[in-house]
């Protein structure tokens, strides 16, 4: 039992992702990260807790787990998302042996909680509303094993994240939320089903503190801010988070923010121009499909009828990259989708462009449809892109399964992902991009000029786009090169997706 007398120890674990599209996992490398961001979620329980417990983060994607880390603590905590499930097994059979009590949360456990029986305490949904009442319990001596709310909390009583604990020199970007929830209602996504329909922000102030913080323990480098749809409260963020960034950052260098967001993003022109003017130079977008079907088919309503390449290159000549999430194994499919997805790709100059085989995952109405056709095969695993499905499709799974290999092998061979580089560049206008040489930059160009220039089987296609750049468009061979070190692990994770 706790006291409010006695001081915990709780050790905050986040599991390892596998080497994955996002993972950047061959790209970081080059700059000598071992992540790219730091778990985030986590982070926020941590700033939860009571102030005077002692509080310790691993973070086994940037080191390992010690047996003094276990020993140290009266508690754990692990949070994951589901492509980290394997990883979190490992983690728990661990700490069961080590004799600890475990706690889980965080949308792994939330969707999978049946799959964990080793854990003591479920923490689930959003922890503003299910935290509180665990500490409760646990302080009383009655800590129930299950904690679940449908509540959606305020966001704006959610405190900053305990920045404190992470080594930021480990990382190549650090993390930040304004909303939770999506106003659409996509087939295959689970994002409303976790956090509703109606977009909940933060303050602007709330934002604000969270930056400063990042900046006074010395952060210079990019900031995602991790939203599912940024632009779903278009009047908060026009009106109220936008202008305070650009306020903050003529106060401060520059830092490059990045974020996730629908495609009518395109539709307004205001919108754009504050977002490159607070410091935003990359979206992803998901696009999913060029295919009027599809889209139906997965109630990707905000893609329909729409000039899809003729939206990308406006974005793009606004002076944001737009990154791309495309998804096969649609129930409308046919072989042609392949080559389809190709032209698209390569026509709209989406240097990253992930796509993935469809897969249904728990909270969805895709999984909920498939459950009753009765086509489930098991468990997604998260990653869509390591070339599984979980269910039965309508096109042959030979076919689907091959045509995608293809298409991947296409899309990052040196050929025409070069291509791509180039198309995008003649389309981007940035505000601004930074003069700046750091030591990091020289190091990455160093690098890649070894690694790819020399030695790689792109060296040709390396040199060339290079002296493209210098001769054409100077200011961007920073993120010229940049491209080039991406397209290099992007290949590395394609390589195990042959036909």
């Amino acid at each position: 039992m706790w006291s409010p007398e006695r001081k915990m120890k709780v050790l905050l674990l986040s599991p390892e992702f596998p080497d994955t599209f996002w993972s950047f996992k061959h790209a970081l490398k080059f700059i000598h990260k071992r992540a790219s961001f730091p778990p985030l979620g986590l982070l926020t329980v941590a700033a939860m807790l009571p102030a005077d417990w002692s509080l310790r983060l691993v973070d086994l994607n940037v080191r390992a787990l010690h047996a003094r880390d276990l020993a140290w603590a009266d508690l754990v905590f692990i949070g994951g998302m589901i492509a980290q499930r394997d990883s979190a097994r490992a983690l728990i059979e661990r700490c069961r042996a080590a004799g600890k009590i475990l706690v889980a949360g965080g949308p792994l456990f939330t969707l999978e909680q049946e799959q964990f029986p080793a854990v003591d305490h479920f923490v689930l949904n959003e922890a503003e509303a299910t935290l509180p009442e665990f500490l409760r319990d646990l302080e009383r001596g009655t800590a129930r094993r299950v904690y679940t709310s449908t509540e959606l909390p305020d966001l704006r009583q959610t405190p900053v994240p305990r920045w404190e604990l992470v080594e930021m020199r480990r990382y190549s970007t650090m993390s930040l939320q304004f909303s939770r929830g999506c106003p659409f209602d996509c087939e295959f996504c689970n994002i409303t089903s976790l956090f509703g329909h109606r977009p909940r922000t933060k303050t602007a102030a709330q934002v604000i503190a969270e930056l400063d913080v990042l900046w006074r323990r010395g952060w210079r480098g990019a900031v995602f801010f991790v939203d599912d749809n940024l632009i779903g409260n278009r009047r908060a963020l026009k009106q109220e988070l936008l202008p305070a960034l650009i306020a903050w950052q003529a106060d401060h260098r520059r830092l490059p923010f990045f974020t996730e967001a629908s495609i009518n993003l395109a539709d307004d022109d205001e919108l754009l121009r504050l977002m490159v003017q607070a410091g935003f130079n990359q979206v992803f977008v998901g696009i999913e499909t060029p295919e009027e079907a599809g889209l139906a088919e997965c109630n990707k309503r905000q893609n329909r009828g729409r000039d899809l390449v003729a939206d990308v290159k406006r974005i793009q000549r606004a002076g944001l990259e737009v990154q791309g999430g495309f998804i096969v194994g649609f129930d409308s499919d046919t072989p042609s989708v392949f080559e389809r997805q190709m032209e698209f790709i390569q026509q709209s100059g989406i240097v990253t462009a992930m796509v993935g085989l469809l897969q249904a995952i728990p909270g969805t109405k895709l999984y909920q449809r498939l459950s009753g056709q009765g086509r489930l095969l098991g468990q997604s695993t998260g990653d869509n892109v390591d070339g599984t499905t979980n269910f039965i499709p309508r096109m042959n799974r030979e076919t689907l399964h091959q045509g995608y290999a293809r298409l991947m092998g296409d899309l990052y061979s040196p050929g025409p992902f070069y291509q791509r580089v180039r198309t995008f560049l003649r389309e981007y206008r940035p505000a601004a991009l930074s003069r700046r040489v750091d030591w990091r930059s020289l190091m990455a160009f160093g690098l890649a000029s070894l690694r790819l220039g020399l030695i790689g089987r792109e060296r040709f296609h390396y040199w060339a786009l290079l002296l493209w750049t210098c001769l054409r468009r100077p200011h961007a061979l920073p993120l010229a090169v940049t491209f080039t070190i991406y397209g290099h692990h992007f290949r590395r994770v394609c390589r195990a997706l042959r036909p």
